[in-house]
């Protein structure tokens, strides 16, 4: 019993404060590395859970910095429209435009254009030449559905139009001067060749730390299994534009892992791959030398994961950090601490402890992004949360698969509960971030690498944990 090593979580320890050369938070760069080649604005990445992450919440986090991760309890063609939604929400220059015929009927170009999530369509009828748009004013004041395109859309001769290479503050001032919403982008034989609209302009205003790719769209990850069609699934999201796959798995650290990895590089050559889950410096090691860019860190400290009470296996988060960091540095490949963060402090501790991102599910669960309806209990709002593990998805999965497992040989490490209604999730991830800098300040680091290097910690005991929160009084919120 004596050789049993001691392993710690977040509430065990404290970061020892040190003299800071930081006048304010606000000096501190929250800059970090998801993977070899993926940086992000902020250390915050949101779980690959299907009660949290899709589109919506993909691309609140991009604009705020960080990245969500899609889920992959879907079809292949649901998971690659999901991508696609992202990469179309927000790019200074949409390359290939959404176009319909002008001799469609307007019933048919509402019906395509809220097939599609847009408001406005480009008239073209086949030869990629400009006839006109079909705006959101065009659409309120048309007479009759019956009416064909042609009818009711602003002809080409009424347009403002640039060309292939206008430039973002050349586009702001057409914007300003004409009052338009959508400028066309056209070639010397007016053929069109992509669009920029107010919208786009807005959003990299509003969105200074918004986390985008080479042509200026949204980044987002995608996970995928190890079993049945997650070759095809991978190269369909790439196709779709995704910019790392995240090879998701309870137990990383297997054989079914590797051949996966070795599968996955062949068939999607360079595109960024996270594997996981892990615990340990050994898979850390092994996986760093089977060539992924990045490592999903945790087993069993997930909000709503039960693996550890089910199977009696799994490591304190902040040990598990700190002893794959410490391999992985070596590979220079990036760590991500998935779960077991329950506030900012924690952030704080993880990336001290060597993650370079955070990963969360159930903090981001029950915000107006996530996936699913908000419910009314009593006279409060609420939303669903469950785990990747939990029965029903496990069950889904199964039926998905078409798979002859019957129901009672189903054994979940997750459970399904409900959680708060919480609002945007701007507002959580302020508060996050505005903790995390605190963080920094309080040991003198301008960086996340400096916050690597600069962390002391102290164990605490349970009275110690006591002190560190509101005591003696009665809160009011």
């Amino acid at each position: 019993m004596l050789s049993i090593p001691l392993a710690l979580t977040y509430d065990d320890v404290l970061i020892v404060p040190k003299r800071s050369s930081l006048t304010s938070r606000s000096e501190a760069n929250t800059t970090t590395r998801l993977t070899k080649k993926l940086n992000l604005n902020i250390p915050i990445v949101t779980s690959n859970m299907d009660t949290v992450t899709e589109s919506d919440m993909a691309i609140a986090l991009a604009r705020l910095g960080g990245i969500g991760i899609l889920h992959r309890f879907m079809t292949i063609e649901e998971n690659a429209e999901e991508v696609k939604r992202v990469k179309r929400a927000q790019n200074f220059i949409v390359n290939d435009p959404y176009t319909i015929d002008p001799e469609k009927s307007v019933a048919e170009a509402k019906a395509y254009a809220a097939s599609i999530g847009i408001t406005g369509l480009m008239v073209s009828n086949g030869d990629r030449k400009l006839r006109g748009i079909l705006s959101r004013r065009d659409f309120l004041f048309s007479n009759g559905d019956n009416k064909k395109v042609s009818e009711i859309m602003t002809p080409r001769e009424k347009l403002i139009v640039g060309h292939a290479h206008t430039t973002f503050n050349e586009a702001k001032q057409i914007f300003s001067e004409h009052k338009i919403e959508k400028l066309p982008l056209v070639d010397s034989e007016d053929r069109i060749v992509g669009i920029i609209t107010s919208d786009d302009i807005k959003h990299i205003i509003d969105y200074p730390l918004s986390n985008c790719d080479d042509d200026g769209q949204l980044i987002v990850g995608a996970s995928v299994g190890v079993q049945g069609d997650f070759v095809e699934r991978a190269e369909e999201l790439v196709k779709a534009g995704v910019d790392v796959i995240v090879i998701d798995i309870a137990h990383g650290h297997s054989d079914a892992m590797f051949k996966a990895i070795a599968k996955l590089r062949e068939a999607i050559g360079d595109t960024q791959l996270i594997a996981g889950n892990i615990a340990t410096a050994s898979a850390a090691l092994e996986l760093c030398e089977a060539g992924v860019d990045g490592l999903k860190v945790g087993v069993g400290p997930g909000t709503i994961c039960i693996t550890r009470l089910v199977t009696g296996c799994g490591m304190p988060q902040l040990t598990a950090v700190m002893e794959t960091s410490r391999i992985a540095k070596r590979y220079g490949v990036p760590i991500i601490a998935d779960g077991g963060i329950q506030r900012s402090g924690d952030i704080v501790k993880a990336i001290g402890a060597g993650a370079d991102t955070v990963m969360m599910g159930g903090m981001f669960a029950g915000t107006e992004e996530s996936p699913g309806v908000v419910m009314t209990k009593g006279d409060r709002k609420f939303k669903i949360c469950r785990g990747s593990a939990s029965f029903t998805v496990a069950n889904q999965r199964r039926l998905i698969k078409q798979s002859a497992k019957e129901v009672k040989e189903i054994i979940p490490e997750g459970v399904e509960s409900i959680v708060p209604f919480k609002g945007p999730v701007t507002d959580i991830v302020n508060q996050l971030i505005g903790g995390l800098k605190s963080g920094m300040s309080y040991t003198n680091s301008h960086t996340i690498a400096e916050l690597q290097k600069n962390v002391e910690f102290v164990r605490m005991t349970n009275a110690g944990l006591k002190e560190s929160g509101s005591h003696d009084v009665q809160a009011i919120t």
